[in-house]
């Protein structure tokens, strides 16, 4: 598996419409916005407070991540260098290549995380288990 670094995650920033009579925001995402095709969009909710999820790498699979409400922190890990992002805003995602170990904790009430995937679902696509992607460099 070709390893990507946590440097190659970064901010993706989506349109923020602002209604001028006070009515709201509306952001979108067009193809163009994304560095892939997307084959899957899923979305997680009903995460306790505090609750984790992820805890995996993908041996092909790229994703975006939002927070569409709430927020949460996505701890990113390539082998040798970790990082924390919290993602608290719904017009602003976060691009993670292949090969990256995520994991997501401290969800707000009531969160909810919108995924963009690159392929559809494939179990043989995750590594499960922390020392099989440290193996896997």
């Amino acid at each position: 598996m070709k390893t990507n670094s946590i440097e190659d995650v970064y901010e993706l920033k989506i349109p923020k419409l602002v209604s001028p009579e006070g009515m709201g925001s509306l952001s979108f995402v067009e193809k163009e916005l994304i560095p892939f095709a997307i084959k899957r969009v899923y979305y997680l909710y009903d995460v306790p407070e505090n609750g984790e999820r992820g805890g995996h790498a993908h041996k092909e699979l790229s994703q975006v991540l939002f927070a569409l409400n709430g927020s949460f922190d996505l701890l990113i890990d390539d082998g040798f260098n970790t990082k924390k992002i919290t993602l608290n805003s719904p017009d602003i995602g976060f691009y993670l290549p292949k090969g990256i170990w995520r994991e997501m904790n401290n969800f707000s009430k009531n969160s909810v995380c919108l995924v963009l995937a690159s392929e559809n679902y494939d179990e043989e696509d995750y590594i499960r288990n922390y020392e099989d992607f440290k193996t896997s460099i």
